[in-house]
């Protein structure tokens, strides 16, 4: 009977393939978790509201955004970026993307964004006086 002999790189290409692997896990957990982190972009620990009229919506995953122009304490003109929830979770709250028109004048409530000439907030509520619809993002753990 012939004698097997034992492959120099067996070991090697067996560690190679676990540091890979490690490292492709790492990467994409980062990845998973910093999509969620709204911390780097807004203080959660502070809220805001603006009154403005809808100029621009996209309605899409992972996140809908929407642009606002809102006039200022001291009478000029500003646009504000919003970012709202994705299609998916706006679907369940019964709303599409027929639900807000271009000139709908809105009254919004969020988290300003870490830095305040972005004119960013992430969108907590929403209410159109107009009609009296609302939207508010659902607490962790609730029902619809």
């Amino acid at each position: 009977m012939a004698a097997v002999e034992p492959n120099p790189l067996g070991g090697t290409m067996k560690r190679l393939l676990a540091a890979f692997a490690v490292a492709l896990a790492c990467l994409l957990g980062g990845q998973v978790h910093a999509h969620h982190t709204f911390a780097s972009t807004y203080v959660e620990s502070e809220a805001v509201t603006i009154e403005g009229d809808l100029v621009q919506l996209l309605f899409r995953n992972p996140h809908s955004f929407m642009q606002v122009t809102v006039m200022e304490a001291d009478g000029s003109m500003a646009r504000y970026a919003i970012e709202w929830s994705g299609v998916a979770q706006l679907g369940a709250d019964g709303v599409t993307r027929e639900t807000l028109k271009l000139g709908d004048h809105l009254i919004l409530s969020g988290n300003p964004g870490q830095n305040a000439s972005d004119r960013s907030v992430r969108l907590i509520s929403l209410q159109r006086p107009s009609d009296g619809f609302g939207w508010a993002i659902q607490p962790a753990g609730a029902m619809n």
